[in-house]
């Protein structure tokens, strides 16, 4: 058995991203920002066999929700990766977030620059299992449900 503990994300901007994180899906920070520059590290350092020996500079936090699943959230600075092509339908796709009020989030989300992308659904017609599909302002797609993913398909 296995449990999901935190989803990673990269991004342009850290601190633009802490801030959309924590006032439209009140997420806080559990640690960090932390700060890694290669030149000052050990050539053995974990993130550089995590990330591979081309980073050269980069800050990353985690950041942690009230369900105890968190975001960690990366910005590389050294190279960028900034060029690189985004496919949404190769690798992983969507994170998906249960909210306590699915329409305040929207506007949230849009009035801190991210955006609807879809209309909201009813997947359980005679039931509160909606769902919408928004995006952060980086582009990453964050599915909001109304209710867990096993209430909302289980026994179906």
């Amino acid at each position: 058995m296995s449990a999901i503990t935190h989803v990673g994300l990269a991004v342009p901007d850290l601190e633009k991203a802490i801030e959309w994180y924590k006032k439209v899906l009140g997420f806080y920070i559990l640690a960090g920002p932390f700060d890694f520059d290669a030149a000052d590290d050990n050539p053995e350092a974990m993130t550089l066999n995590l990330q591979g020996a081309a980073l050269k500079k980069m800050r990353n936090v985690h950041l942690m929700s009230s369900s105890g699943v968190g975001i960690e959230l990366f910005e590389f600075q050294d190279p960028t990766y900034h060029a690189e092509h985004y496919s949404p339908h190769a690798g992983f796709m969507h994170i998906c977030l249960i909210v306590d009020d699915l329409i305040d989030t929207i506007e949230k989300a849009v009035q801190h620059g991210g955006k609807q992308r879809s209309k909201i659904w009813n997947i359980n017609k005679g039931k509160p299992h909606f769902l919408v599909y928004t995006e952060d302002p980086f582009g990453h797609i964050i599915e909001l449900y109304t209710r867990s993913t096993s209430e909302v398909y289980g026994n179906r």
